[in-house]
């Protein structure tokens, strides 16, 4: 929820090329006050929909998205410490915490296009209805 008071506004009601139109742009988005997630975007490039082709779409992309709720960047980092030392304590509990049976099946390195791109074009679909 937006706090105006802050100068935060309603993302589900506030459209990218209203906040940002032109190449070079840069907003910075806060996701989940709670975990105080900072995202710096910046837009890099504007073009015309091309016929034919789902919007929108993410190209290319560095690194896995962290689970939800895992504490921010620091509960982020101590997850991944912990999946990459069998022996700590908490290890088979964040295995069974993200559904894991091994901690080979999380690459923090590894950004998966395919997963995101299905997500986005829910997210599409779901906005297209309203």
């Amino acid at each position: 929820m937006a706090d105006r008071e802050l100068g935060h506004r309603n993302a589900a009601s506030t459209k990218l090329h209203d906040v940002a139109p032109g190449a070079g742009d840069r907003i910075r988005y806060t996701y989940d006050f709670g975990d105080d997630w900072e995202h710096d975007l910046l837009v890099e490039e504007v073009f015309v929909a091309e016929s034919g082709v789902a919007y929108p779409r993410c190209p290319a992309g560095r690194r896995a998205c962290p689970p939800e709720d895992c504490g921010g960047i620091w509960g982020y980092q101590e997850l991944v410490e912990i999946l990459t030392d069998p022996g700590h304590p908490e290890h088979g509990n964040r295995l069974e915490w993200l559904g894991l049976s091994s901690a080979h099946e999380f690459d923090p390195a590894a950004a998966d296009l395919a997963e995101i791109n299905q997500n986005l074009s829910k997210l599409a679909t779901i906005l297209a209805k309203k």
